[in-house]
């Protein structure tokens, strides 16, 4: 079994798809964003936000509202249009997209026709280079329409958010979609020739037992998924309100919770998946499994992923760009991030600076993340000395001359042990997750 400090997982701590995190943004100004875009020389990754579902989940923490008046996805979208416009116009001219992600909310939450005009705007001003395209859907919302959508813009990935195949624990996260439904969806994406298929599922929800996490893993195994996300439902509602609708007397308790996450991680690793840093998993042929298997998988704003690119540019409302020495967000809120882009204003809101020191403390957190291991200079280990300390000393890492390497069955422990080279967790006052 994997071996339990609840003491070492009892402070929150970040997910780190970027670093700094998202928590130390602070106002950042248009200028510094354009002077990042004309460093994007050589290969680059767009997101597209699209922030809209047909229908809220009381579960999701994602920037997102509901698609039921069509005025506001028509004047969204004539703003990003405006957007993709203005950033195009200011890469470089050796700039190459190799890569191109949608999500949300969820990017189906569009009526087809709006979708396929919204990827022919990054066609038509973009340097695409036959990219890699993938996208996040919405099963419920996933009509046999989108099945030509898909092939058309020769999307290869995809994922669905499935989160359990529990009728009762749907009702609980307001989250209703039958098996049937989710059946139809795969034979949508297998049909478009997704080649990649992800389910995300979730553990540590209100009234779930490990037996309905082991029948939603049995379930998804056999619908052939080829990657897996195995989340921890994080419980914040006092910072997303739309979870005060679920019912806190009936989530798992923090020792169930990491024996879910350890039932999930021993069940998919015998059924055949790659465990692929603390909570992705992939069949052994997916890129993902390989990437990870050959040292060249990263972690970005889409989690785990063997995207490279040392540019991601974020499009859409509250969508974050990462450069090597910038991180900057979009506005959040859907009216100043209209009115700005009226104006010919790139829409940028928070961000932050990326120091020299960042970079390097970035660098050891990716590689724990990433690889469970990291070569780690001194001056970086002295100072994060008193914060690992209690980690060594129960054996969940150790040093190896030059590395820190986490423990086989400490992968639990992965986001505690990085957090220890992040600084700003000293004196942020955010409350994130629970580290399990």
């Amino acid at each position: 079994m994997w071996p339990y400090h609840p003491d070492l997982l009892a402070t929150p701590v970040p997910r780190y798809t970027s670093f700094p995190t998202a928590a130390e943004f602070s106002p950042v100004d248009e200028s510094a964003y354009r002077d990042a875009l004309s460093t994007a020389t050589g290969d680059v990754s767009l997101y597209v936000h699209i922030p809209f579902c047909d229908r809220i989940c009381w579960y999701c923490g994602c920037n997102t509202a509901a698609a039921n008046k069509a005025q506001r996805l028509a004047t969204y979208l004539d703003a990003l249009h405006r957007e993709i416009a203005l950033v195009a116009a200011q890469l470089p001219a050796s700039a190459r997209v190799r890569r191109i992600a949608f999500g949300g909310g969820s990017p189906n939450a569009l009526n087809p026709v709006d979708f396929i005009r919204l990827f022919d705007e990054l066609v038509l001003h973009f340097p695409l280079e036959e990219p890699v395209v993938s996208i996040e859907l919405d099963p419920r919302a996933l009509t046999a329409e989108w099945g030509p959508v898909l092939r058309a813009i020769h999307a290869t990935r995809a994922s669905m958010g499935v989160q359990t195949f529990s009728p009762g624990l749907q009702q609980a996260i307001g989250r209703i979609q039958p098996t049937g439904m989710i059946e139809h969806g795969v034979e949508v994406l297998r049909k478009a020739g997704v080649t990649s298929m992800n389910f995300d599922l979730m553990y540590g929800l209100p009234g779930q037992a490990r037996p309905d996490l082991e029948s939603t893993l049995q379930l998804t195994a056999g619908f052939g998924a080829d990657r897996i996300a195995l989340f921890g439902y994080a419980h914040v509602p006092h910072l997303i309100a739309r979870q005060r609708r679920i019912d806190a007397s009936a989530l798992p308790g923090p020792q169930e919770r990491f024996r879910m996450a350890e039932l999930g991680y021993e069940w998919l690793a015998a059924a055949g998946y790659r465990p692929v840093g603390f909570d992705h998993f992939a069949k052994p042929a997916d890129p993902l499994a390989r990437a990870a298997a050959s040292g060249r998988l990263h972690r970005n704003f889409q989690g785990f992923t063997e995207d490279g690119a040392p540019v991601l540019l974020g499009l859409g409302a509250s969508a974050i760009s990462s450069f090597p020495t910038l991180l900057a967000q979009v506005e959040k809120n859907s009216g100043r991030y209209r009115m700005s882009l009226s104006q010919d204003r790139l829409p940028i809101a928070h961000g932050k600076a990326r120091s020299a020191d960042d970079r390097r403390r970035g660098a050891v957190i990716e590689e724990l993340l990433c690889h469970g291991r990291a070569k780690v200079c001194r001056p970086l280990l002295d100072d994060a000395w008193e914060l690992l300390a209690p980690y060594l000393d129960t054996g969940l890492c150790e040093l190896e001359g030059e590395y820190l390497v986490i423990a086989d069955r400490a992968v639990a422990y992965a986001r505690s042990i990085a957090a220890a080279f992040d600084p700003y967790r000293q004196h942020s006052p955010r409350r994130f997750s629970s580290a399990v």
